[in-house]
């Protein structure tokens, strides 16, 4: 029997957030996540202001965030000689209505999951259950679920797919799509206990568009100044074909990486004897997907990376995942759990967010070391004399615009879900 029953495939940062945000308009929903438990994977991610506002609208409060991240201060860019080149303050100290937030990935994850499960009932997350394909019908949808071994099929009014880069439901909406994209960059990821460095939550990208540091805090410091560090060591090989390891994020030991950062050594960061002291190193290749021309195929939709995996350079793929669910609600709101309301979710966000897919394949926000090296080689005396402030700025607000976080726009806009709104069923 069809229902307005949602099946979500996918536990991750997206299935769960739409999970809470179905649980919150009154929809019923099942969330089938592969993994058989639930565990805090993964090191420092940011939220952006338009994804903070939302988690406060879900009811995710200030308090419970400071638990698994803290409020962002400020981004900056380093050139290569260790030198300014951008720096801007981000979140309340920007003048966004929302902060945001630097924070653990697995501890968000899990606040979520936790979250859920307390509102919404234990079986509102069906762990061990793989949703692999789905046939459609007049009525709505047939779920294929691997659990225990063995097949199900699972009915409902619509299928959302938050089932990652590696998407089932995706490759089965486009069963010619090429191959995941890799433009040659390869990522060595991990964390360190240290004192944070300029201000107590400043986020630095340090270095030239092939070849960086990303450094910031996931944690308020103890009592003796030191923080959680989480750090990105980032290198881009001419060969964008040589990426041959079988894993996407997996152990590695410092020595393997360590010589490509030798000369990053500073008066305020020595970067060889900070990643020495990381508590743990993890390698993977700056992938995602080029974009499709459609999220939606009937009563199925793609949402989260499924839909945009997208290189991390703007910091905006959770935060992008967690937007994706609340329109989606919002457009069950205005028209029912319908394969209306998923045309209407995909006219809202595929094109652009498409753009921003390829947007950050082309660096994103660190654009403004593109252009650092090309006109300087990334050593300078004076940034003025290469970017002029005008310039930087501009290229900021632009990104920012095309990313959805303008602070007079995100500022001015309704709430995406207006409070109290329920599903008439």
């Amino acid at each position: 029997m069809f229902d307005s029953k949602v099946i979500i495939a996918g536990g991750g940062i997206a299935g769960l957030t739409l999970g809470l945000t179905l649980h919150q308009i009154g929809v019923p929903f099942t969330v089938f996540e592969a993994a058989r438990e639930m565990k805090p994977l993964g090191v420092g991610i940011n939220l952006q202001p338009n994804a903070v506002r939302e988690l406060f609208d879900l009811g995710i409060t200030a308090d419970e965030l400071d638990k698994v991240g803290l409020p962002a201060e400020e981004w900056a860019l380093v050139g290569l000689n260790g030198r300014e080149v951008y720096a801007e303050p981000r979140g309340l100290g920007a003048g966004y209505n929302w902060p945001q937030y630097a924070v653990h990935r697995g501890q968000l994850h899990m606040l979520l999951y936790d979250t859920l499960i307390s509102r919404a009932g234990a079986d509102a997350v069906q762990l061990g259950a793989k949703v692999t394909g789905y046939t459609k019908d007049s009525a709505g949808v047939v779920a294929t679920v691997h659990a225990a071994g063995a097949n199900h099929t699972e009915t409902g009014a619509v299928l959302v797919a938050a089932d990652g880069i590696h998407s089932a439901i995706r490759a089965q909406m486009y069963p010619d799509q090429p191959p995941i994209h890799w433009g040659g960059a390869v990522m060595w990821r991990g964390t360190v206990q240290a004192k944070p460095m300029r201000t107590a939550s400043s986020f630095v990208g340090l270095g030239t568009h092939r070849h960086r540091m990303v450094i910031y805090p996931i944690s308020k410091p103890d009592e003796d100044g030191t923080a959680l560090i989480n750090w990105i060591a980032e290198v881009t090989m001419d060969d964008a074909g040589a990426w041959q390891q079988d894993g996407w994020f997996k152990p590695v030991a410092i020595d393997e990486f360590i010589h490509h950062f030798e000369e990053f050594r500073y008066d305020w960061l020595d970067v060889p004897a900070m990643l020495r002291d990381a508590d743990c190193a993890y390698v993977n290749p700056m992938i995602d997907r080029d974009p499709v021309p459609s999220w939606v195929d009937g009563a199925v939709a793609l949402m989260g990376d499924a839909a945009h995996a997208m290189y991390p350079t703007g910091s905006n793929g959770a935060s992008q995942a967690i937007v994706d669910a609340r329109v989606i609600g919002a457009k069950m709101f205005e028209h029912g759990v319908t394969k209306t309301a998923l045309a209407a979710y995909d006219a809202q966000l595929c094109a652009p967010v498409s753009e921003l897919v390829l947007r950050n394949r082309g660096a994103g926000p660190f654009g403004l070391l593109n252009l650092l090296d090309e006109r300087c080689g990334g050593v300078f005396d004076d940034i003025e004399t290469v970017i002029p402030a005008d310039e930087r700025k501009d290229f900021m607000a632009k990104y920012k615009a095309a990313a959805g976080f303008a602070i007079e726009t995100l500022n001015a806009a309704a709430p995406t879900i207006p409070q109290g709104a329920r599903l008439n069923r």
